[in-house]
């Protein structure tokens, strides 16, 4: 069916930036221990940790958005981050290490495609650093220099006056530094690439010597002073464990690991035993001590099969999802680290969710933080008000508690180990933007991903799967996009559906487009109360899929057989966001027209004008009205429209800075503006995806308003009453 769109008399609505009314709106967040309102947040990734003898935890990874990638944490607070590890060329890593004046960090340095320059301070272009950043223990973000910086006024040059680098390699290369261990005389660093333990001496940074390890990974330091060290870490069997002199010469303990172990990193308390964590379907940290001459295994920290035991994905005290790291304290407190994922994760990690605990010597959680999101919205799951998720979490509400404590994590919904073809592990960096529906009286996830290409569909079955989503339904995009799904056809653009229910990506379950017209590309997803799914293409018009129905497996069928498309409406020249009520036959199309043409800087927004048309389907639209959207590009930060959605009676639309406008649905008059309070420090990072609004509207009349947050790893909650 084709649209024409009819309509003489057609408001035109708009308030003017000056004239905003700011709403009276509750701020609250969902996914961080932290909400900023004391400048304080759980990082969105955490690949390795050291821990002093006092129980401070110092952290690395290679990213976090707002630069604390090597951060510092100790009885359940944030205390600081370095800092330097992230921008002007620098990124974090994947090892640290301490002693009782120093912070050594693994870090990797850029010159921006050749835009720093500066002799000893960035590398030449086309060239990467890897190397050792020292820093002060008592002030983490304070260099602790063992050369003369080359400019000594300027901070990355001091930096660079205590960065020691190890690796120069092209650009593009990993030579990452996989392990570090510290005392008060020497540093160990693993320098995986080269198969070798390099030893420095602690003050002048002076290599002593080095020595031959296969692929070396963390290294731990007992009490008697020899080293241990994961060995072969890339090996497919998993890594290997070896005891070493501090001379390098490997002695003849054997550590047997249990069948199935993926050894990740590696402790020594002040007993003398070795604390492995395991990576592998275990999900524990496996503890060794030395019997009559050798080692064996003694204990273990975690309920066997981690967050994927029992209800699979419902976190928990002892339930591990991706280890990363483990530590111990002098007092024996056990500290791990978890992403969801694993340190090796290329490139997945940072999105699947931070998490660090420490366990007392019996067993007993002493405390955690928690960095659950990044790139990441959130939506009330239609058959449970107080439930949410996002896009690979739920979290269940409490609104009677305060901001912040009002949210409880209980859901994983990615498992990697009974259903590894989840192209949440192979297609994108983070999990998606959800969209929640329920359909034939079941409850279906629809995501999509940063950049709006491709839409995947799970399904749930909580009796036999807990907490897990399982890869029901996928429409591809672009062919790179879609290229590392397990058996895709070539040319991206296909439907895959799981018909036998095994949440496999089967061969035999693809659909190739046969609509004789290319359907990828566009920015604008929206999945309607009925199971419609629509795509808003730029000037390609909208594309609806219809949904079919549930097959016998209980997956939504979509086909290219069942398609309507429709042409660009009046007085669009390019679509970005299309969103339908079915209830009303309504549809809000955003996107730019002759008069408000785009600028081809700014691709992910929502346009510069909105279009309500109702009596969408029958065939002759009505323009009931039309609003100016925000549109200056060239203020800072922008003020556009880059997320919209609809709900009760108004459209939420957000600005990338966060800022959220409120519409009067029927009449297209804006009411007013959200901005974040007091509790997130009034702050909010960058609105980085097309998706990342949603709105709720509760039984009593407020309305839940949630709001992508990359900068500090949650996703804002504001509550409005009207």
């Amino acid at each position: 069916m084709l649209a024409c769109c009819t309509g003489l008399a057609v408001a035109s609505v708009g308030v003017p930036a000056h004239a905003q009314t700011v709403l009276n709106a509750k701020t609250s967040w969902l996914g961080n221990s932290f909400g900023f309102g004391d400048g304080s947040w759980t990082q969105i990734d955490i690949t390795a940790i050291a821990v002093a003898p006092d129980g401070k935890v110092y952290t690395n990874a290679p990213w976090d958005e707002s630069g604390a990638e090597a951060s510092v944490y100790q009885d359940g607070k944030m205390l600081g981050f370095a800092g330097g590890t992230h921008g002007w060329g620098n990124g974090g890593g994947n090892a640290v290490a301490v002693n009782r004046k120093y912070v050594f960090l693994a870090i990797a340095v850029g010159n921006e495609k050749g835009r720093l320059v500066g002799q000893g301070v960035w590398p030449d272009k086309g060239k990467q650093w890897f190397g050792v950043s020292r820093r002060q223990i008592a002030d983490v973000k304070r260099a602790a220099a063992f050369q003369p910086a080359a400019r000594s006024a300027d901070p990355h040059a001091q930096l660079a006056g205590a960065f020691l680098m190890m690796n120069e390699v092209p650009s593009g290369t990993n030579a990452d530094i996989g392990g570090l261990a510290a005392n008060d005389t020497t540093l160990y660093a693993a320098n995986t690439a080269r198969d070798r333990i390099e030893v420095y001496d602690a003050e002048s940074m002076q290599q002593k010597t080095t020595w031959s390890v296969t692929r070396p990974g963390r290294i731990a330091l007992a009490p008697d002073g020899t080293l241990w060290v994961l060995s072969d870490t890339d090996a497919a069997g998993g890594a290997q464990v070896g005891h070493y002199t501090p001379a390098g010469k490997r002695l003849d303990d054997k550590v047997a690991l249990p069948a199935g172990t993926v050894a990740v990193d590696i402790a020594v308390d002040a007993k003398s035993r070795l604390l492995i964590a395991d990576n592998g379907p275990r999900q524990q940290v496996l503890f060794f001590g030395k019997s009559n001459g050798r080692y064996a295994q003694t204990g273990s920290l975690g309920e066997p099969g981690g967050i994927y035991s029992g209800v699979a994905g419902a976190p928990g005290p002892k339930r591990f999802n991706g280890l990363t790291g483990v530590g111990v304290d002098a007092q024996g407190n056990v500290v791990v680290s978890t992403n969801g994922i694993g340190p090796h994760f290329a490139p997945l990690g940072a999105g699947l969710g931070a998490t660090l605990e420490s366990y007392a010597p019996d067993g007993k959680r002493n405390w955690q933080v928690e960095g659950l999101l990044f790139v990441d919205g959130a939506w009330v799951d239609p058959a449970r008000p107080d439930s949410v998720y996002t896009g690979n979490k739920r979290f269940e509400l409490d609104l009677t508690k305060p901001a912040g404590q009002d949210w409880k994590y209980v859901g994983f919904l990615s498992n990697r180990f009974r259903y590894p073809d989840d192209p949440v592990f192979h297609t994108d960096q983070y999990p998606g933007l959800p969209i929640a529906r329920k359909l034939k009286g079941r409850t279906f996830l629809f995501l999509t991903d940063m950049y709006a290409d491709h839409l995947k569909i799970y399904r749930f079955d909580a009796q036999h799967d807990g907490e897990t989503a399982i890869p029901s339904g996928f429409i591809a995009g672009r062919e790179r996009a879609v290229a590392n799904v397990p058996n895709a056809p070539a040319g991206g653009d296909w439907i895959w559906r799981d018909a036998n229910g095994n949440g496999r990506f089967d061969a035999d379950e693809y659909a190739l487009n046969t609509s004789g017209t290319r359907l990828a590309g566009g920015w604008g997803w929206w999945v309607d109360t009925t199971g419609d799914i629509w795509r808003a293409r730029d000037n390609k018009g909208i594309t609806r899929f219809r949904f079919g129905g549930l097959d016998p497996k209980g997956n939504p069928v979509y086909s290219y057989d069942a398609l309507t498309q429709y042409p660009v409406p009046a007085p669009f020249t390019e679509v970005h966001r299309a969103i339908y009520e079915p209830d009303t036959d309504t549809l809000y199309v955003t996107g730019y027209t002759a008069g408000a043409p785009p600028d081809r800087g700014f691709w992910k927004e929502t346009g510069r004008v909105l279009v309500r048309y109702d009596k969408w389907s029958s065939g002759h639209p009505v323009q009931r009205y039309t609003i100016e959207l925000p549109w200056t590009t060239q203020s800072k930060p922008i003020a556009t429209i880059i997320g919209l959605t609809v709900e009760g009676q108004y459209l939420f639309g957000v600005e990338p800075v966060g800022t959220v406008h409120v519409w009067d649905k029927d009449s297209g008059r804006e009411l007013g503006v959200i901005r974040p309070g007091p509790e997130v420090g009034r702050a909010s990072g960058w609105i980085d995806v097309p998706n990342g609004i949603s709105a709720a509207k509760r039984s009593n009349g407020e309305y839940l308003v949630f709001v992508e947050e990359d900068a500090r790893g949650k996703v804002m909650m504001y509550r409005w009453k009207p």
